[in-house]
């Protein structure tokens, strides 16, 4: 019988909690896209939320999920690689529009820090339109494992939608 690869399960399990708490009203999934690249074997797949549909300006939570040539290879021929590289890439983004001031980017480190921990690579960038006659600026603020993430953690990442829930809550602050 075909055993789903660990990126396959550790899809479905978020795919499904997140849903869950979607159908619960909790959350509203936004966009969702799934790819494969066939030149390079790998393997890509986002889902996008946020809280309310109801906010002008929404904190928008992605959580991407990569595995490459080399994990699937892995997995599937154990024997000839490391089991180490059996596992996928996360990466969380989160993405506000607001208007065009500088926000306290410290404090936006510092806040998700707090949440995630010392040891995650945070990265933002700041994005305005300068054309608009509404002056507005995207931030986006990425928290990166700088790991890879195996299928034995499924139920950590099942607690981590809450984690980025409170992120989004915590987030909102900045838009002020």
């Amino acid at each position: 019988m075909f055993d789903p690869t660990a990126f396959e399960n550790i899809k479905v399990v978020l795919e499904g909690a997140l849903y869950d708490l979607d159908i619960d009203g909790e959350i509203i999934i936004t966009d969702r896209n799934d790819w494969i690249n066939t030149a390079k074997l790998s393997r890509r797949f986002e889902i996008d939320f946020q809280l309310s549909e109801n906010e002008t300006f929404p904190v928008i939570a992605k959580i991407v999920l990569e595995s490459s040539l080399e994990n699937l290879a892995a997995e599937l021929l154990p024997s000839s690689l490391s089991e180490k590289l059996s596992g996928c890439n996360m990466n969380l983004e989160f993405s506000f529009m607001h208007r065009h001031k500088i926000v306290d980017y410290r404090n936006i480190e510092k806040t998700l820090l707090e949440i995630w921990g010392d040891n995650r690579k945070i990265v933002q960038a700041a994005t305005f339109y300068p054309i608009q006659n509404e002056k507005m600026m995207k931030s986006v603020a990425s928290v990166n494992f700088d790991r890879l993430v195996y299928e034995d953690q499924i139920n950590d990442l099942v607690d981590m939608i809450e984690f980025m829930i409170t992120t989004l809550n915590c987030l909102k602050k900045f838009q002020d």
